[in-house]
């Protein structure tokens, strides 16, 4: 998969392509079908496929301060993309003037001037250029003046609930990481890199490492989960029992994401990480001393080796 900065990175000579446009926060089943829908028509008609996502997130530049929460950081977006057989990811810097382009602006400079679209393929809920004033009906008019077709990216619900990126932090939030993996088609991911605590951990028999994480990632909400432990480098992820909050305990401030990885003995310190999150085993106790609170960590381990298997 080609990667580009920019769509003015499209080379001279690029050909038709089929294109798909949105921020794909997640890559949950909803976009894996979008993409796949764009990948699956441009092959049909022997040209490429092309997802044009942005960096920052749009919500951050035209409302300062609304980042949403991630749930895929930008590079893992990009392996998730890529699996999905996508010729080229695009990704667009959002800033300031670029959020002005009227609608018109938008389609003629991205879609037509430089990718050449031959279709589209959007959501019904597709926005776009300044003040997101384009729709589905402008995309049609305009495709039919620039000679591309328009189509829409087929919806994915399960139960009567349609997966969406907004649903999915709202799982998270909740601590409902089943959920959010029903959704996703995967489990829910959080990176980091190890730094070092207040090594209570180890004082208690269970070293944990310390993960800080991006500033907007996904963080569940406060508990104790089964979870996966990923290293790069290492093709089989450790179980770990992950605890996220202040440590009640311990009377503390800091919200924190700690893993405590089973039946590993090195040193993690400095590595980048990830954790995949399996299931929600309880939320957080405070305990008047060391004893249960050892105790229920012990059984918290029990619990995530039966999980994580």
């Amino acid at each position: 998969m080609q990667r580009w900065r920019g769509y003015e990175a499209a080379p001279g000579g690029w050909g038709r392509s089929v294109v798909t446009i949105g921020v794909f926060d997640g890559v949950h089943k909803g976009h894996q079908a979008t993409i796949g829908h764009t990948v699956a028509r441009a092959r049909e008609l022997g040209v490429r496929s092309v997802v044009v996502t942005f960096d920052p997130h749009p919500a951050e530049v035209v409302r300062p301060g609304s980042h949403p929460a991630v749930l895929t950081e930008p590079a893992r977006k990009a392996e998730l993309i890529e699996a999905l057989g996508v010729d080229v990811l695009c990704v667009v810097p959002f800033t300031p003037e670029f959020s002005r382009l009227t609608a018109e602006e938008f389609v003629h400079d991205i879609l037509v001037a430089h990718l050449h679209a031959a279709l589209v393929v959007v959501g019904d809920n597709f926005r776009f250029g300044h003040r997101a004033a384009g729709d589905v009906a402008l995309l049609e008019r305009l495709g039919r003046t620039f000679g591309f077709g328009v189509e829409d990216a087929p919806l994915v619900a399960e139960a009567g609930t349609v997966f969406s990126s907004t649903y999915i932090r709202s799982c998270v939030d909740a601590g409902d990481v089943t959920a959010a993996a029903a959704a996703l088609g995967r489990p829910h991911r959080v990176e980091g890199v190890v730094v070092r605590g207040d090594q209570r951990g180890r004082e208690l028999g269970f070293p944990t490492a310390n993960l800080l994480t991006h500033r907007y990632a996904a963080v569940p909400a406060d508990g104790v989960y089964a979870a996966r432990l990923v290293r790069r480098g290492h093709p089989e992820p450790l179980a770990a029992a992950v605890s996220i909050g202040t440590n009640p305990t311990f009377s503390g401030r800091e919200r924190r994401v700690e893993a405590y990885a089973l039946d590993f003995t090195g040193d993690l310190y400095g590595e980048r990480l990830a954790l995949d999150f399996v299931t929600h085993l309880r939320g957080q106790i405070r305990y008047d001393s060391i004893e249960p609170l050892v105790a229920q960590i012990a059984e918290d381990v029990e619990r995530t080796r039966r999980a994580v298997g």
